[in-house]
């Protein structure tokens, strides 16, 4: 294959990846979600959560998100202007992003959204393209940030376990 074409096929497999990132998310298709990640993954959401950056694998990451996303009654990952850095079996895709996190409650707003980009570090293996890291960049957010500890809870209660702050 000449490097057009490879470079035009990475580009198509890349935004399929990231587009998985969002519709697992969104679908709660945690299966979907956990085959686009590595067995190790560097996590940065520390813009979001003042959480430093943590190595973790793909599982206990896929686990994590799960204790807060199902908590709402609904979430959209809108994803745009997807920036590729391909460096033969290495990328770096860098998308905008928008989050919609929707819950009904007593204490305010339903929602609360996030906008920014993420930051992917992707590497090209046996089993294809899979997220090696990624980065959250908030740069602006609105509405009513209570609706994440809400979210966690009723995760929480759901599964009858502590609530972690």
């Amino acid at each position: 294959m000449n490097d057009d074409l490879k470079y035009l096929r990475d580009r198509a497999d890349l935004t399929d990846l990231i587009n998985k990132y969002a519709t697992g998310i969104d679908t709660r298709d945690w299966a979907l979600y956990r085959s686009i990640f590595a067995d190790e993954v560097d996590i940065d959401f520390s813009s979001y959560d003042g959480q430093p950056a943590a190595r973790m694998r793909g599982d206990d990451w896929v686990a994590a998100v799960q204790m807060l996303l199902p908590g709402f009654d609904v979430t959209q990952h809108l994803l745009a202007n997807m920036v590729f850095d391909i460096r033969g079996d290495t990328a770096t895709v860098t998308v905008y992003m928008q989050a919609e996190h929707f819950l009904t409650n007593g204490l305010g707003d339903s929602s609360h959204t996030l906008g920014g980009y993420y930051t992917h570090r992707i590497r090209l293996g046996m089993d294809g393209w899979k997220i090696h890291g990624v980065t959250l960049n908030v740069t602006w957010n609105r509405g009513n940030r209570h609706v994440y500890e809400l979210a966690r809870q009723r995760v929480a209660e759901r599964r009858k376990l502590p609530v972690a702050t």
